[in-house]
C-alpha cells in the first residue's frame, strides 16, 4: 500500500498551476512515474527539461490507450472546457483510482457524475504561489476516499506549499475567494503603494521596489513569527503618535475592509456561478 511517496501521478492539463504543481512532485521526490496531458503541448519552461518519469500526451485518445496505471488523476484544465475533458479520458480513470481537481467552482458531484458515484474525488484550491512552494491549498474529500488515498492527495498537496483540510465543501467557494485569487491582491497593494509613492513624489522605479520589498519583507515575518496575531505585527509597527499610525488612520477608517468584503463576496459567487 502506497502512502506519500512512489506515487504514479497523471497530470491532466498542464498550464501554469499544473506546472507548478509538477515541479512540486519533481523536487519532493513522490513521484514514480508522472503522466501529463496537454494538448497544447510541453510548457515552454519544461522543453529543455522533461524527466524520465515524465511521459507527454498531446492527443486523449493515445492518452486514454496508454492506460496510464495512476494512483492519482490529478485535473487542472478550465471549469469551460472541463465536461468535454472528463468524457474525453473517463475510460482511462480506473473506479478505484483517486480523482483530485483543482478547478474552481467545480463540485465533488460534478465529477462523480462524470466518472461514476464510487469514484474516489477529492477537490482542492492551490494558489500560484505553489509555483515556489509556497502556496496553501485547502481540501476536501468525498465518502469514497480512503485514509491511504487521502495521505497520497495530501502528500501532492504538500509538495507545493501547506495544505488545510476541511469537511464542508460550501467554504471552498469562499477559501477560493480569499487565498485561490488572494495573490492577486497582494500584487494589487504592492501596485498601489508603489503609485502612491509616486504620487508623493518618489521616482517610479524606487516606488516599486520598496513596494515590493516591504510586501516581500512583511510576508517573510508574518511567515516567521506564527505565533502571534497579525494584529500584533501591526501594531509593533505602529508607534503612537507617529508616521503609521496616522496612515492607518486613513486604511482602517475608510472604506478598506467594505472593499475587502465586497472584493471577497463577489468572487464566491463567481466561483458558485462556475460550478451550475
Amino acid at each position: 500500500m502506497k502512502d506519500g511517496k512512489n506515487i504514479n501521478l497523471a497530470l491532466i492539463g498542464c498550464g501554469k498551476m499544473g506546472t507548478a504543481m509538477l515541479r512540486g512532485w519533481l523536487a519532493s521526490s513522490i513521484e514514480n512515474r508522472i503522466y501529463i496531458l496537454d494538448p497544447a503541448g510541453i510548457p515552454e519552461d519544461l522543453q529543455d527539461y522533461v524527466p524520465n518519469p515524465v511521459s507527454f500526451f498531446t492527443d486523449p485518445a493515445k492518452f486514454v490507450s496508454a492506460a496510464p496505471a495512476a494512483d492519482i488523476f490529478i485535473i487542472a484544465v478550465k471549469p469551460q472546457i472541463m465536461e468535454n475533458v472528463c468524457r474525453s479520458i473517463a475510460k482511462a480513470v480506473p473506479r478505484s483510482a483517486l480523482v483530485l481537481s483543482i478547478a474552481a467552482g467545480q463540485t465533488i458531484t460534478s465529477f462523480e457524475r462524470r466518472f461514476g458515484t464510487a469514484q474516489p474525488v477529492v477537490r482542492a484550491m492551490p494558489n500560484t504561489p505553489a509555483s515556489i512552494g509556497e502556496g496553501i491549498s485547502a481540501a476536501v474529500a468525498n465518502g469514497n476516499v480512503t485514509e491511504n488515498q487521502k495521505e497520497q492527495a495530501d502528500a501532492v498537496l504538500k509538495s507545493i506549499g501547506k495544505t488545510e483540510w476541511v469537511d464542508d465543501e460550501s467554504l471552498l467557494d469562499a477559501i477560493t475567494a480569499v487565498s485561490g485569487s488572494g495573490p492577486a491582491y497582494v500584487f494589487l497593494l504592492i501596485e498601489i503603494m508603489a503609485e502612491a509613492g509616486c504620487k508623493a513624489g518618489l521616482p517610479a522605479d524606487l516606488a516599486m521596489r520598496l513596494a515590493r520589498q516591504t510586501v516581500v519583507g512583511a510576508s517573510a515575518l508574518a511567515k516567521k513569527e506564527t505565533a502571534l496575531p497579525v494584529s500584533s505585527l501591526r501594531q509593533s509597527v505602529t508607534s503612537p503618535g507617529g508616521t503609521t499610525e496616522a496612515a492607518l488612520r486613513v486604511l482602517m477608517g475608510g472604506p478598506m475592509q467594505r472593499l475587502f468584503d465586497e472584493a471577497i463576496a463577489a468572487a464566491t459567487a463567481r466561483g458558485k456561478e462556475l460550478g451550475n
